[in-house]
């Protein structure tokens, strides 16, 4: 028995906002389903609540659940829930006034301010009218929870206005049917329906049925206590939501009510893709309001070097625009992102103490991102540092320390934490730069990264301890009284030869200088900025060539070396010349070679040669 239609008219204000809500908000039409999806969630969840605490209660037993029916021939997408319903009265208020009493206010601020139409669009939960993007018509049949309720169908093209008329046998709950236009009929094929439920609904709490196949069989762990949640849930959610093969390295299940409430399941993957030449990695965390996905991939949520890290971030805090494509409130994402970056640090902190074993295997895979974060977080720097892992001088190889046993391993007097870097272990150990530091005893660290020097700088000191490398210009490692009075003595003894080489080296060299730092080797070039290591500045000439300049450099000699004894004798009866220019050029050009600086390599040869003849001429 079906009751008259009775026709309602959309006052012209309504006309406008279903125009813009139609045709300007969402730019992804597969949102439709899951605004459906979240609207019949709720009125699943509000009658569980309404069915605790009430009696009257029409079809109580009728399970909960969610139902979508798809018809290619009749071109329709129908979705159904058990919840709540609505009478008429509430349909006309929920649907047939859009936003009711707030109308007439969005309109006003619409006038004011149209650059920001979806954030205010988002204030008045519109969502059920994105089906009119893809629809002719949309039908809402609907039978309130409450006795003696009747059953209405509320009808409307979404254009001039709608109709509400009584249907006799219809069930407690809504059921929405949505005749598709031509053009989006692919709404009405069942693997298509299916992907966009996986890629957005797949964690709603009440199943989904797609013509009585459950689609949603994955569950929301991250909503549960994690006392509850075994390591293969984790493992099996890390790979559904990943599409990995491999378990993640850690996970991290966390919940916040201040200053944010949210719950959170971050992993850290196993593989750094980024090493095996792989396009850069995308932001992997996804965005959730009461376990509906509002972003995937969201990049705001962690810092970019934090970006391998993969899971779920859900908020009910969240303010949301209409489509959920926006987020309304930069401040609040702020404070999610500063909460968990400090919560993921501390988490890798934690692990670095409790299993140092496993987490070296994820330092050497996850490195680089640790050393950009120093490099690029301020204020997160120096827990950052806490997490870098090297080789040393009194380590072996393959054998990693952090900056901690380093300082448990220090001379108690020493002041700085000393670095020096090479290509490989092995161009570190035959440096000259090493020299004084192995005669000292004092420990040095070990940078095989382009990275490193850059990551040091901004990091500039550690537990109160100044990081120095080895090749700066004022480094003075503690001496003997005895070399002390020595060095002093040897100053007066090689003036006259320092003076030379500097007015041999004036376009080149800023000032020769004796060194109280070598051992073995007759000179060494230092950088007299101590801001920059010579190996950053070597990086950034490579990166920008001539346009980044590198200035003068300052060459230390040794006065104990025989080589250096020698030519300063020369000098002294400047007998030789041509013979001593090209001696104090070779040591020049070696000491280049060394630091790993340009050198013009055939003229060194040449003169090599040339040094070569001449000392045999005398055999």
């Amino acid at each position: 028995m079906t009751n008259k239609v009775e026709s309602y008219q959309y006052q012209a204000e309504i006309k406008k906002v279903l125009d813009v809500v139609i045709h300007s908000i969402y730019t992804n039409k597969d949102i439709f389903i899951r605004e459906l999806i979240s609207n019949a969630a709720d009125a699943l969840e509000k009658f569980r609540h309404i069915s605790l605490t009430e009696k009257d209660i029409i079809e109580k037993d009728l399970s909960l659940n969610i139902k979508i029916e798809l018809n290619k021939k009749a071109k329709t997408f129908t979705i159904s829930d058990t919840g709540i319903g609505m009478t008429k009265d509430e349909l006309i208020e929920n649907l047939g006034t859009v936003a009711h009493s707030g109308s007439k206010e969005f309109l006003e601020k619409l006038a004011e301010n149209k650059e920001n139409a979806a954030k205010l669009i988002g204030q008045f939960g519109l969502g059920f009218y994105s089906a009119f993007m893809v629809s002719q018509k949309v039908r809402v049949i609907s039978r309130s929870y409450k006795k003696n309720s009747k059953g209405y169908i509320w009808t409307s093209d979404g254009m001039n206005n709608y109709t509400i008329s009584q249907e006799e046998g219809i069930k407690r709950g809504t059921r929405i049917v949505v005749d598709l236009k031509k053009e989006y009929e692919k709404y009405a094929e069942e693997d298509n329906v299916k992907n966009i439920i996986k890629e957005y609904s797949n964690f709603v709490s009440s199943p989904i049925f797609i013509d009585e196949k459950r689609i949603n069989t994955v569950q929301a762990i991250w909503v549960k206590n994690p006392n509850e949640v075994k390591d293969k849930e984790y493992n099996e959610f890390y790979k559904f939501l990943t599409n990995s093969p491999s378990e993640p390295f850690y996970h991290l299940h966390t919940s916040s009510d201040a200053p944010i409430q949210m719950k959170t399941i971050l992993f850290f993957p196993k593989e750094n893709m980024e090493i095996f030449g792989f396009n850069r990695m995308e932001p992997g965390i996804n965005l959730y309001c009461n376990k509906i996905l509002i972003e995937s991939k969201v990049k705001e949520i962690l810092p970019d070097y934090l970006r391998f890290v993969k899971g779920v971030v859900d908020s009910e805090d969240l303010p949301l625009n209409i489509s959920r494509e926006t987020l309304q409130d930069n401040l609040i994402i702020s404070k999610i992102k500063k909460f968990l970056t400090k919560r993921v640090i501390s988490f890798l902190n934690d692990n670095a103490q409790k299993d140092e074993k496993k987490y070296l295997d994820f330092w050497k895979a996850f490195a680089s991102f640790i050393k950009e974060g120093i490099n690029s977080d301020f204020e997160n720097r120096e827990k950052l540092a806490k997490l870098l892992r090297f080789e040393t001088s009194k380590t072996k190889e393959n054998e990693l320390t952090s900056f901690d046993e380093y300082l448990k391993r220090a001379k108690k007097d020493q002041k700085e934490i000393y670095f020096l870097s090479g290509k490989n272990r092995q161009e570190i150990e035959n440096s000259p730069y090493l020299e004084t530091f192995i005669a000292s005893d004092i420990e040095v660290i070990y940078l095989y990264e382009a990275i490193d020097d850059f990551t040091m700088s901004a990091l500039s000191n550690y537990d109160k301890k100044e990081l120095s490398s080895a090749d700066k210009s004022d480094i003075k490692v503690p001496k003997k009284e005895s070399e002390k009075k020595e060095s002093e003595k040897s100053i007066e003894n090689f003036e006259k030869l320092t003076k030379w080489m500097e007015k041999l080296f004036e376009k080149d060299l800023e000032k020769v200088v004796l060194s109280d730092r070598l051992v073995n080797s007759p000179a060494i070039i230092v950088n007299p900025d101590d801001k920059m290591t010579t190996n950053m500045q070597k990086i950034l000439k490579d990166a920008k060539g001539d346009v980044f300049p590198t200035g003068k450099k300052i060459l230390e000699i040794n006065p104990e070396h025989t080589l250096i004894k020698k030519i300063s004798k020369l000098v002294d009866s400047k007998k030789d010349e041509k013979l001593i220019i090209q001696i104090a050029e070779q040591i020049y050009d070696n000491a280049l070679f060394n630091a790993g600086m340009d050198l013009d390599k055939s003229k060194m040869v040449k003169r090599m040669n040339d040094i070569l003849e001449q000392a045999l001429k005398s055999k």
